[in-house]
């Protein structure tokens, strides 16, 4: 029983497209911070930040494969994040 078990998704090519892609939204984010300049630049950023940080839970954490405890605590996280960030933005709007 020497043989390396691997799990579903997790070949070297497949970690290679997500490492491809994770450098190709690093890319993208720094040409929108440079040239974009609108009043949506904060939130574009935002938005690339979140999907880099799916792609790494997914697939190099391994968010998929985990048990329903592990899912619950994680969107329970995303959630209450979420809330806070709605409001420090408006409270920062609202100044």
């Amino acid at each position: 029983m020497n043989e390396k078990e691997e799990s579903p998704g997790q070949s070297y090519g497949g970690l290679l497209a997500v490492l491809g892609a994770l450098l190709a939204l690093t890319a993208v984010s720094v040409a929108a911070a440079r040239l974009y300049t609108g009043p949506l630049r904060a939130g574009v950023a935002l938005g690339i930040a979140g999907l880099k940080s799916a792609l790494v839970l997914v697939f190099f954490m391994r968010l998929r494969e985990a048990g329903p405890a592990v899912a619950g605590g994680f969107l329970a996280t995303v959630l209450t994040l979420a809330v806070f960030m709605a409001l420090t933005f408006s409270d920062v709007l609202y100044r």
